[in-house]
């Protein structure tokens, strides 16, 4: 009978094991992973943090330049999921008005980024030249309108107010206002919403 030793290779595939990983790289691994695990509950955190933010924008201003600003405002702090409110009061209202908001117009006289001096924005006309030129830019820009803006603005949770002073001011009636519009609040309300808001605006 023979004492030799088998064939190492027989009946076997001739493959070696793999080695097993060692602890140190195990523990390096963990370490890893933990630090991901630690950057993923952090941004989550940060996004659940913006979501239950709050804005309040007050628009007293109703020229074409001017409503932009609470509107982009407005838009951008709704995409990131914060609770916006936009008071409109004096000639802001003028935003919301049917009839105002599709012809609002830029004033030329008293506005440094304008490319005409005093003297030649009071003459008449001016105003009317300075409105078709931004109109102009904002088309040839692709920028969205001011109709554009307040609607998208609308569909993503925004709250327009009409200042109830204002609109009794004006003559203005619930009618006369852009669907979506909420009507009558009081300067007391617009407050309060101020008082709670982690951001308060005034344009």
């Amino acid at each position: 009978m023979s004492t030799d030793a088998p064939d190492a290779d027989a009946g076997g595939s001739g493959t070696a094991e793999p080695d097993a990983p060692s602890l140190d790289g195990l523990q390096s691994q963990v370490e890893q992973l933990r630090a991901e695990l630690s950057e993923v509950k952090a941004e989550a955190a940060a996004a659940e943090a913006d979501e239950g933010k709050s804005m309040v924008i007050i628009a007293t201003k109703g020229t074409l330049d001017m409503a932009y600003p609470p509107l982009i405002l407005a838009s951008t702090a709704a995409a990131f999921g914060w609770d916006v409110t936009v008071f409109h009061t004096f000639w802001g209202l003028d935003v919301l008005h049917r009839e105002r908001a599709a012809n609002l117009k830029l004033s030329a006289v008293g506005n440094p980024s304008m490319p005409m001096p005093n003297a030649l924005a009071t003459l008449p006309g001016m105003d009317a030249m300075a409105t078709k030129m931004m109109e102009k830019k904002i088309r040839d820009n692709d920028t969205a309108s001011i109709q554009e803006l307040y609607e998208t603005s609308l569909d993503m949770g925004v709250e327009f107010q009409a200042c109830q002073m204002t609109m009794d001011l004006m003559g203005y009636d619930e009618e006369d206002l852009l669907d979506g519009v909420v009507s009558g609040v009081g300067a007391a309300t617009a407050l309060s919403d101020m008082a709670e808001a982690d951001v308060q605006l005034l344009v």
